[in-house]
């Protein structure tokens, strides 16, 4: 039985919210409104918000357009660690009704409140995200984000179940259980990140199951970068629609934008709730709709936890909506934090994902090992065949790839072509980069 198309699976436009159809005035006025709220709420509940617009000589009463956002300061990963656990709250602790924080594997984790009005927000607005991705009341939805302090889980959870779906709350981890689960269940929906869906991929074959047999429809992926070519990949082999989302823990979760199925052509920011900005990331300049920069987020609705000016690290551009009224962000390409700098040459693991994706020798499991010879960095990228290549050819996949590389990107890099199954899978965000230099 073929499975059905976007445009089947589309919301009607009867189904939308009013805010995803009104006009740019519209929108902007509503912002507005509810920028000077947010930036006075931090400002009157907040002792860092207050601490440093006074430094910087700056008042809530300035906000008199949006573009005067642009005259306050940003706020940082390193604002909020060092006002670990509580300090950026806006309400006292006993009115926050839920703390998530991230894994804090480069020091103390970010830690972040949700009210009840904050928890209703975060569900209707993954319950936008879902409709624009093509989910439907009644359907059967496979959660494989992480559960716990990380919020992909939970986000999800919430949006699915206001939306009226049934959610099977699997978490990550333990792959052949997925795979025997989304045969058992049949969902027609999976919550996941792009490499974790890969990794559900493999263990399909390695069943000998035949992945567009399943009963899976639709993908929504996020939580990470990933390629136009890594999409392609998913959505053949699986023969679904893989939509896009974005969103972090210090602004709301999952939930700040996604992509629509009729249309796969960026993601509309859900703009009613969040002011976007693209900066430049080395001067912190304010760049024009259209050029590419570090994304900027401030809360517009947040009552627990608001947020003014949140440099993302994300990079990407804005654009004018098209299935909605509401601005898109193309994909994101990297985080000016992945950012390789090899001898000279700016390179993102997104970028050797896309061309080694086009080898159709060449899996999509790949790392990339920085190491400094001779006080020079050096790059490697290792990277699986595909199940069943012949090992003889790796030496031409190698040069290959280091020739394509040269050309696309500018930098020189040894490849490594290693058997299938050979990398580690990821059961949530990927690692790509595994800097060796300074062992």
């Amino acid at each position: 039985m073929a499975k059905p198309s976007a445009a089947a699976l589309a919301p009607r436009r009867s189904e939308l919210e009013p805010i995803e159809l009104a006009s740019r005035d519209e929108i902007a006025a509503l912002q507005l409104e509810r920028l000077k709220w947010s930036v006075a709420h931090a400002y009157d509940n907040v002792p860092h918000y207050r601490a440093v617009f006074d430094k910087a000589g700056v008042h809530p009463g300035d906000i008199k357009q949006l573009s005067d956002l642009a005259g306050l300061p940003f706020t940082t990963k390193e604002d909020l660690r060092r006002n670990y656990p509580f300090g950026m709250f806006a309400l006292p602790r006993e009115k926050v009704l839920r703390i998530h924080a991230s894994s804090g594997t480069t020091g103390k984790p970010t830690v972040v409140g949700y009210s009840a009005r904050d928890l209703d927000t975060w569900a209707a607005l993954m319950m936008r995200c879902m409709r624009a991705s093509g989910c439907k009341p009644g359907m059967l939805a496979h959660n494989a984000y992480g559960y716990g302090l990380f919020t992909g889980g939970l986000g999800f959870h919430l949006g699915a179940e206001r939306m009226g779906m049934t959610v099977v709350p699997v978490s990550g981890g333990m792959t052949e259980r997925q795979v025997q689960l989304i045969n058992d269940f049949k969902p027609d929906v999976i919550f996941v990140t792009p490499s974790y869906l890969l990794a559900i991929l493999d263990e399909f074959r390695r069943q000998a199951l035949d992945p567009r047999q399943s009963s899976l429809k639709i993908a929504m992926c996020g939580a990470e970068p990933w390629s136009e070519a890594m999409r392609r990949e998913i959505e053949s082999a699986f023969d679904l629609h893989a939509i896009d989302n974005y969103g972090l823990s210090e602004i709301i979760g999952p939930g700040v934008s996604c992509e629509c199925i009729e249309s796969k052509d960026g993601l509309h920011i859900w703009e009613d709730h969040f002011y976007p900005e693209i900066v430049d990331p080395a001067t912190g300049e304010v760049l024009p709709d259209g050029e590419v920069g570090e994304l900027v987020l401030t809360t517009l609705s947040k009552e627990a936890m608001p947020i003014i000016r949140y440099r993302t690290r994300d990079l990407t551009r804005l654009m004018p909506g098209t299935a909605r009224s509401l601005r898109r962000m193309q994909k994101v390409s990297g985080r000016s934090d992945d950012m390789m700098i090899v001898r000279g040459v700016n390179v993102f693991p997104s970028q050797i994902e896309e061309i080694l994706l086009k080898d159709e020798r060449l899996a999509p499991h790949f790392v990339l090992e920085l190491r400094r010879l001779e006080r020079l960095d050096e790059l490697t990228v290792v990277v699986e065949a595909r199940p069943g290549a012949d090992e003889g050819a790796y030496a031409a996949c190698e040069r290959d790839l280091a020739h394509h590389i040269k050309a696309m990107i500018g930098v020189t890099a040894a490849v490594r072509v290693v058997k299938a199954g050979t990398l580690e899978r990821s059961v949530g965000k990927a690692k790509r980069v595994v800097d060796l230099r300074n062992r």
